[in-house]
């Protein structure tokens, strides 16, 4: 046995060298979500499991295989969030926030779910989430792809499709869902074994198979699309007429239900053929029941979520570069009286450049040894402080990337060149 110690499997740092992309994505979709009118809600990631069972449904895999549960000395049994809606609904309803009106709020943070690691999807991920509370129209709806829409726009992607879905009332459902189990229990003896067990726990999720074998069966199925309610028929079309006078492209597919059971009308995905079978990047729909369900008053919700991790190697796989990277400087100071001006005169930059990356080298080792460190730390400018400078009261300035010649002045006008 191995006493080496190490992270547990498919549970992943991020370490500093990777940090800038996930902090500048992560900034890129709070931007865009606050300028859309969203605000901040984080729910703790421990929830009562009761929380989630109610909510995602019992028949799910996820609640059925996925889940990180255990029980407290009381008896009570709780779990790590398998996902976020679920905790935002239950807050919802503890605060009786919906009384003051339409909600719209997103979260982030780390979601657990206990299944076989592969690329792009692990044991502990992350995601950021946006739910709208108490808004029923499908101008909603549309907002919500208009803005990841924007976000695609801002961060530079290609080939990502929207496809969408409506899946109609609860009721509609439930009388389709009757027709649909009459059709495979006809050919059961085509069904794999996932699919015979979902005939009698969530049938609807046979037709999210990606058994090969079943494809034909599958298309052949009755379609949830031709069982439609009347109401759920006009805000699909609605919601299909706002995505045209956006000019946003969608494909309607039919067999998209989504895995989880609190799904009511409209469904979306937004998918990527580059990332092989992860291809989905963004994900949600509407579930107008399900703060009813969980015990608040009746309130009409949609939302969705994003996977950082999809999103970040969709980013690499096509190459983009989404940080803007920042100016920066390296201060080396050589002498007693250097480093304590040098601490002065970074303080004082910090202040003047709030957006610059400052170093302020902290090894007192020799100009050689420092330039060394400014190079590595892949700066733009040295900033050198010696004992002549200190004595003339001046900084020379040292371009570090070829862009010109060393240069003496005073701290007020480095300030003015480097905002320049």
């Amino acid at each position: 046995m191995s006493n080496k110690i190490q992270a547990i499997r498919g549970m992943n740092d991020l370490l500093p060298k990777d940090s800038a992309l996930w902090l500048s994505l992560e900034k890129t979709i709070f931007d865009l979500f606050i300028s859309y009118g969203f605000k901040n809600i984080r729910t703790p990631v421990v929830e009562k499991t009761d929380t989630f069972c109610r909510a995602i449904g019992e028949a799910t895999d996820i609640v059925e295989k996925e889940m990180y549960s255990w029980k407290e000395s009381n008896g009570e049994s709780l779990s790590l969030r398998p996902e976020g809606t679920a905790g935002c609904v239950r807050a919802m309803i503890e605060h009786n926030l919906p009384r003051e009106g339409i909600q719209k709020v997103f979260y982030q943070g780390a979601m657990f779910r206990h299944e076989r690691p592969q690329k792009g999807r692990y044991r502990q991920f992350h995601q950021v989430g946006v739910e709208v509370f108490g808004a029923d129209t499908a101008k909603i709806d549309a907002e919500l792809m208009a803005m990841t829409h924007s976000l695609w726009q801002n961060l530079g992607l290609k080939n990502v499709t929207l496809e969408i879905n409506t899946l109609g009332s609860a009721e509609a459902r439930a009388n389709y869902r009757s027709v649909l189990v009459d059709y495979f229990t006809e050919h059961k003896d085509q069904l794999d074994e996932d699919s015979t067990r979902r005939l009698s726990s969530n049938p609807l999720r046979i037709l999210d198979s990606k058994n090969k074998d079943m494809q034909s069966l599958i298309n052949a199925a009755p379609k949830l699309m031709d069982h439609l309610d009347d109401e759920s028929a006009k805000h699909f079309d609605e919601f299909k007429a706002y995505l045209e006078c956006l000019n946003i492209p969608y494909v309607v597919n039919t067999r998209l239900v989504r895995g989880l059971d609190y799904y009511n009308r409209t469904v979306f995905e937004w998918t990527t053929t580059d990332l092989g079978s992860q291809g989905t990047i963004c994900a949600g729909g509407r579930y107008d029941g399900l703060v009813e369900k969980m015990g608040g008053k009746p309130t009409p919700a949609v939302g969705f979520a994003l996977g950082l991790e999809r999103l970040i190697l969709l980013i690499e796989e096509q190459g983009l570069l989404i940080n803007k990277t920042p100016l920066s400087i390296y201060i080396v100071a050589l002498g007693e009286n250097a480093q304590l001006k040098s601490m002065q005169i970074a303080e004082q930059l910090h202040h003047a450049l709030p957006e610059a990356i400052l170093y302020n080298d902290i090894t007192l080792a020799s100009f050689k040894a420092q330039f060394k460190k400014a190079d590595k730390a892949n700066a733009d400018y040295a900033l050198i402080l010696g004992e002549e400078e200190i004595q003339n009261n001046q900084i020379a300035i040292k371009p570090l990337k070829g862009q010109g010649e060393q240069q003496t002045m005073d701290l007020e006008d480095a300030i003015q060149y480097f905002k320049n």
